[in-house]
């Protein structure tokens, strides 16, 4: 996959050698290429997607291969004090509905449980099994050696400075798990 910018100014992906390639502008004086600025975000989504994609393929082989993205996002706005289930669509940012089918399939999976909230018996909690819990700690693991990957990769003073970049310009309000709920659907 290539991306493009047609005439129009269109930002596009094409796959490789089936889209016209573009005309790359130098910068004032001759120095470094001009980046388009839709490459940026297209560099940090392929970024998050590479580090996930990994995670899911580590976890497959160490005994999670039904988790998908949306089940990490969801077992994480559960928490390891349980919600309910509107608690999870709201830290989701996704309809009641959408979360129970959520839910539904991570109790499906062996995730989570449905138990009586022992403060008001009229609500149910949604609550993190032992299988669930498993598998958030091994996220935190992979994550951990992917990172060092990274810093073998780039050196561990780029990592930093990445990740130091990245807080500098990310505001604070933007760590949220409404991620599944942003790009259409839990």
């Amino acid at each position: 996959m290539d991306n493009v910018v047609d005439e129009k100014k269109v930002n596009q992906v094409v796959e490789k050698g089936k889209g016209e390639g573009r005309a790359v502008e130098r910068a004032p004086g001759g120095g470094e290429p001009e980046r388009p600025g839709y490459e940026l975000p297209l560099l940090l989504f392929a970024g998050f997607r590479t580090l996930i994609d990994r995670l899911h393929a580590d976890l497959a082989r160490q005994g999670h291969p039904g988790l998908r993205p949306a089940h990490g996002f969801a077992m994480q706005a559960i928490g390891p004090a349980g919600a309910t289930a509107s608690e999870v669509g709201r830290r989701l940012g996704v309809s009641k509905q959408a979360a129970g089918k959520t839910v539904d399939r991570l109790v499906a999976l062996g995730y989570a449980e449905r138990a009586a909230d022992p403060a008001d018996a009229r609500r149910k909690l949604v609550r993190l099994t032992p299988r669930g819990l498993d598998a958030l700690a091994r996220s935190a693991a992979v994550f951990d050696e992917l990172r060092a990957e990274w810093t073998r990769t780039l050196g561990p003073g780029r990592v930093r400075a990445l990740e130091d970049d990245l807080r500098t310009v990310v505001p604070p309000e933007a760590f949220r798990l409404d991620a599944a709920g942003w790009l259409g659907g839990a």
